[in-house]
């Protein structure tokens, strides 16, 4: 439900968040928009995400907080580069000029600040300057946000929790939104792996609002982690109509639904969920999130024996036009998957050239520095693993195992890759490789209690070995 009563210029200034624009129509706008970035829906009632960054740079094209909200959006979604849209770099320097102009209050320039930073790919130091405002303005829900899913692409999960706990007294019940920034703490304690206490507080959010996505995300995350499949499955079927109203988030939900059906082993209902949802999802809104989710389902499918068909060839269509980019390695893995997935060599050896080069001299962005530690092996890791050169997979892998949380994203997510290992173990020729697969079996046993996968791959791993 959208909020009753947007905020004007007055408001905002109540807040203790004064905005630098006499435009009372921008300051109500701007609250729209960051509405919908942290409900995760484009709500047509309003015009949209879209629509109301068109009206705000009407209303007031000066107003500065206009332009870093919109800025924002486009640099934590991953799917525009400053680097090569030019109309893109126009922008955050019209932002940035127009900063300069004007007698901004000290949290409006540490926003500019902050962006400015995250576009220059130094995405801690952007995390670091939100989480300095918050300390002043612990209600500043922007900063929050951005804070938030910076953390998340960082692998800094400590961070992401406490970012949220810091603030959290602040945001009383009556204050619009207090249930959303709750659903943003539940994830930050799923992350680091206080399931019973995340599970609370998502289910507190959601009643509320239970159309809250990324608490219902939270609960999925949950029963991903703990291979509660059936718990997951029944959570799915009995809230679908509530979340599925939230379009940038819906395809990364029908994702978790489909890892339960993994989980299990039933591959079309897996391949049903995709075609019917995640695929055209997808492929209409081309976000990056949508677009990691579908390269990673195929891979965990092929991994489990499933022929996808030609899936591969429509997705390098969407991926191919990111090639370029190299925002996080998290994406960039990803995009490789799609064209090793789809045999598009050409694309294999243009993204492997791109991060060699970059590796080279990173400067002060934070994910070029990564690509000699980890990007490069992982993406040679992918690549053997397609080749079936599976000794080679698990001695590029296994070294940095604990260092995969440092490109991003989350526990599940991030499982693609003990996966990856996992299977490579237990395909390698070489005896210690096998031991290595028994290891990270019995690991996951651990972690994961009653999980059909494990137990699959542990009788996989029994039969092939026995074989060799």
């Amino acid at each position: 439900m959208a909020p009753v009563c947007l905020k004007d210029c007055k408001a905002w200034q109540d807040a203790g968040m004064t905005l630098s624009t006499t435009s009372n129509d921008a300051c109500k706008l701007f609250d729209a928009t960051l509405y919908q970035y942290v409900t995760w829906t484009n709500d047509q009632t309003m015009g949209g995400i879209e629509g109301c960054l068109q009206k705000i740079k009407a209303a007031d094209p000066n107003f500065v907080m206009g332009h870093v909200i919109s800025n924002g959006l486009d640099l934590i979604g991953t799917g525009r580069s400053p680097l090569l849209d030019k109309e893109f770099e126009r922008d955050l320097k019209t932002m940035s000029d127009l900063a300069k102009t004007q007698p901004l209050t000290e949290r409006e320039k540490l926003h500019v600040d902050a962006l400015e930073m995250f576009a220059k790919g130094n995405i801690p130091k952007a995390a670091d300057m939100w989480d300095q405002i918050l300390q002043d303005h612990p209600l500043d829900l922007l900063a929050i946000k951005l804070a938030h899913d910076s953390y998340f692409y960082l692998g800094q999960k400590n961070q992401m929790r406490d970012s949220i706990s810091r603030i959290l007294p602040y945001w009383t019940p009556d204050t619009p939104l207090s249930s959303y920034v709750k659903g943003m703490y539940s994830f930050g304690l799923l992350e680091t792996n206080f399931y019973d206490q995340a599970l609370k507080v998502a289910k507190e959010a959601l009643t509320i609002d239970p159309k809250d996505c990324w608490s219902v995300h939270t609960v999925a995350h949950v029963y991903e982690m703990k291979a509660g499949v059936e718990e997951g499955l029944s959570f799915m079927k009995q809230t679908e109509n509530n979340w599925k109203g939230g379009d940038m988030l819906a395809c990364h939900v029908y994702w978790h639904w489909a890892l339960y059906f993994i989980e299990k082993g039933e591959y079309e209902a897996a391949m049903t969920l995709y075609d019917e949802y995640i695929a055209p999802i997808c492929f209409t809104s081309g976000s990056m999130l949508d677009v990691v989710d579908n390269s990673s389902l195929l891979l965990r499918l092929q991994m489990e024996g499933v022929d996808v068909g030609k899936r591969w060839d429509k997705l390098v269509q969407v991926t191919k036009k990111h090639r370029d980019d190299h925002i996080l390695i998290f994406n960039d893995l990803h995009f490789l998957m799609s064209s090793l997935g789809s045999k598009d060599q050409e694309m294999t050896t243009q993204l492997l050239q791109a991060l060699e080069e970059l590796s080279k001299s990173p400067g002060e962005n934070h994910q070029h520095s990564l690509i000699r530690e980890l990007g490069l092996p992982l993406s040679q890791a992918l690549v053997e693993f397609d080749s079936g050169n599976y000794d080679k997979v698990v001695e590029l892998m296994q070294p940095i195992r604990y260092k995969i949380l440092n490109i991003g994203g989350s526990d599940a997510q991030r499982d693609l890759f003990n996966q990856v290992l996992i299977h490579a173990a237990i395909n390698s020729n070489k005896n210690s490789h096998h031991n290595l697969a028994r290891s990270l079996l019995i690991e996951r046993d651990v972690l994961r209690p009653n999980s059909p996968m494990t137990e699959r791959l542990m009788r996989k791993a029994s039969a092939v070995h026995t074989l060799l």
